[in-house]
């Protein structure tokens, strides 16, 4: 198991970024995947983006394809998503979870056995 704590979540306006943190330990960082979901008040977690251990494979939801960024920092075992253009729609509470399968970075929530308990996102107009 991993532990997750995510920060960086708040209010902000439309058209406006913000950068999500996530940071974890209890096992080698570089060694697993990672990714961000997210979950609206009503709807079920939606994937957003995830990235391969070593950070050289990612992917998008289309949703937040060209403006949204994922990167992590093996040395400081932290990983983030930048967010930009935000919308009201992006508007969640994101979550980040880690697999303990392998280095394939998921699009499926059901492959993540690690998360964190989740940082709240407003994007308000």
């Amino acid at each position: 198991q991993v532990q997750l704590v995510e920060s960086g979540g708040g209010l902000v306006q439309v058209g406006g970024s913000l950068r999500l943190s996530c940071a974890a330990s209890g096992r080698t960082f570089s060694s697993y995947a990672m990714g961000w979901f997210r979950q609206a008040p009503g709807k079920e977690r939606e994937f957003v983006a995830a990235i391969s251990g070593s950070g050289g494979t990612s992917y998008y939801a289309d949703s937040v394809k060209g403006r949204f960024t994922i990167s992590r920092d093996n040395a400081k075992n932290t990983m983030y998503l930048q967010m930009n253009s935000l919308k009201s729609e992006d508007t969640a509470v994101y979550y980040c979870a880690a697999t303990s399968f392998d280095d394939s970075p998921y699009r499926s929530a059901f492959l993540y056995d690690s998360w964190g308990q989740g940082t709240q996102v407003t994007v308000s107009s």
